[in-house]
């Protein structure tokens, strides 16, 4: 085994990594070679001794000569066990031929060698190698030894692979998830985004987190802002987006903020930490659209039976209209003749007979009169009202070939008022207009609803591209009974009549203006 003073005769020759970077040479050569008192004061070889890496010297075959304290730790072999045994005992026989030929070659050229090989202790258990071969020269430059430093990285290895696997088992859970998720930094930029935030950047063309970013500030106000505030955590806020080619879609929307260790070298000590910000978007597009469709059925159910109430109540009132006019006329003739005294004619008391039934028949027939609905008013938004109409209507409007378009007011006050009476209204002047429109002739079929604010009423108007209503009927067509239809045509509805009832039932107005292209129904409701 060498010892302190065979030690003292190794040099280690300068290749092409043993410079220190930043060392002047005259610093390089006071630095070489330890001192004489150094030397005999035997610290050079303590200091091999103590070192906490594994040291071994070996000849040109790679047979030990020399191992400090910490090679027989690692390896579990006594100094006596391994001196005069080739270095080969540590191999495992996996690692491959070329990693050892790699390691000769940069011998062969009195070059130094790092990498990892897989070795075993002398209890057969394995772990891995981090080693440093350098050649070992004399004064003349020829290579007399070989000097090996290895060190345990078995845990390292072990840990970086769990690291990884970790990471990718993040990933791959995360890109399986139908969630749109996106990681942005203080400034906003993206650092993660996984595949479903892909897939939709390319659904909508745009960067979705930018047109998120839209449609959460107008919800959560100035104090949202995606590029610098990672303080606003929230969860569950529900975002519609309006893409073209795309139709509206639905979205719950997730902010949390994350803070982790800066990795920069000098935030070691300081524990400087970095902010990002989460968001997770989950579509429910098809949850809202099964939703409004089941609402849209429940609407068009109520509307069915208001329709259909208002048309009993039509009927009714038309009957008792009618059967009033004889009945009024018999009250009349008998109070004739009664003034003239025949009491005792017969066909006196034949037609108060006969009035009496009809007054009965009057009572018995008022008494059937279906009811008015009872609901009491509430804040309705007009153009959610309309949007109902036409999303009621569209069928309609399609089979007939109509052109629709849809001109709301952007910020409309609420009014106070029954929304089902409303819906039924609306629905009505929508299919006069469908109607008006659905004549031979008639090419430019144009439907177009607007909302507008003005003073203090909301204002709609329902333009259709028909013929029109002749100026001298444009109010008797909101009497009751009164209808432009020829005599035989179906009339369907509750007629103009009840949509003037509604109106003014909310304390509006109602009114038809022709213009050169067609007919307009306008209603102004008061605003709440």
């Amino acid at each position: 085994m060498l010892k302190d003073n065979d030690l003292k005769s190794i040099k280690l020759t300068p290749t092409d990594n043993s410079a220190v970077e930043g060392r002047t040479q005259n610093e390089s050569a006071n630095n070489a070679v330890p001192s004489d008192s150094l030397l005999s004061d035997n610290v050079f070889y303590k200091v091999v001794e103590s070192c906490p890496v594994a040291i071994s010297i070996t000849d040109l075959e790679a047979n030990i000569v020399y191992a400090n304290q910490a090679f027989s730790r690692i390896t579990a072999y006594e100094p006596e066990e391994t001196i005069g045994k080739n270095e080969s005992v540590l191999s495992n026989h996996t690692t491959p031929p070329i990693v050892y030929k790699t390691l000769w070659g940069r011998l062969a050229q009195k070059k130094s060698w790092v990498g990892v090989l897989v070795n075993r202790r002398k209890d057969e258990s394995r772990y891995l190698a981090e080693l440093t071969v350098a050649p070992v020269v004399d004064d003349k430059g020829a290579v007399t030894n070989y000097l090996g430093m290895h060190r345990d990285v078995t845990d390292i290895h072990r840990l970086q692979n769990q690291i990884n696997n970790q990471k990718l088992l993040t990933e791959a859970t995360l890109n399986s998830s139908p969630s749109a998720m996106v990681v942005l930094d203080e400034t906003g930029k993206i650092v993660l985004d996984t595949l479903s935030y892909k897939a939709l950047a390319a659904d909508i063309g745009e960067e979705p987190v930018v047109e998120f970013s839209k449609a959460m500030r107008s919800q959560l106000g100035e104090q949202y802002n995606s590029e610098s505030n990672l303080d606003i955590d929230f969860d569950g806020l529900e975002v519609t987006l309006d893409l073209s080619g795309f139709g509206t879609r639905y979205f719950t929307c997730h902010s949390s903020s994350i803070t982790i260790e800066d990795g920069a070298v000098e935030s070691f000590f300081n524990g400087a930490t970095t902010r990002y910000r989460m968001l997770v978007f989950n579509e429910i597009t098809q949850t809202r659209r099964r939703q409004e469709e089941t609402r849209l059925h429940t609407l068009k159910e109520l509307v069915a039976e208001e329709e259909f109430n208002q048309a009993m109540r039509e009927t009714y009132d038309g009957a008792i209209h009618k059967l009033a006019e004889p009945v009024n006329l018999m009250s009349a003739a008998v109070s004739m003749l009664e003034k003239k005294g025949n009491a005792d004619d017969p066909a006196l008391e034949a037609m108060r007979s006969a009035l009496h039934s009809g007054q009965q028949a009057l009572v018995s027939l008022t008494k059937l009169l279906p009811m008015k609905a009872s609901a009491g008013k509430t804040t309705v938004n007009i153009n959610q009202v309309l949007t109902d109409v036409m999303s009621m209507c569209s069928e309609a409007v399609m089979s007939k070939g109509i052109d629709f378009s849809w001109q709301p007011a952007i910020h409309l006050p609420s009014i106070l008022g029954m929304a089902t009476r409303l819906r039924s209204m609306f629905k009505q002047l929508v299919i006069n207009a469908i109607e008006a429109m659905d004549r031979q002739g008639i090419t430019n079929r144009k439907l177009v609803i607007t909302t507008n604010v003005v003073e203090k009423f909301a204002v709609v108007e329902i333009k259709d591209y028909g013929p029109g209503v002749p100026k001298d009927l444009q109010m008797k067509v909101f009497e009751p009974f009164f209808s432009t239809k020829k005599p035989g045509e179906y009339v369907r509805g509750m007629g103009l009549a009840m949509a003037h009832e509604i109106v003014t039932e909310h304390s509006g107005t109602i009114s038809l203006e022709n213009d050169r292209t067609g007919c307009r129904a306008i209603v102004h409701l008061p605003v709440s």
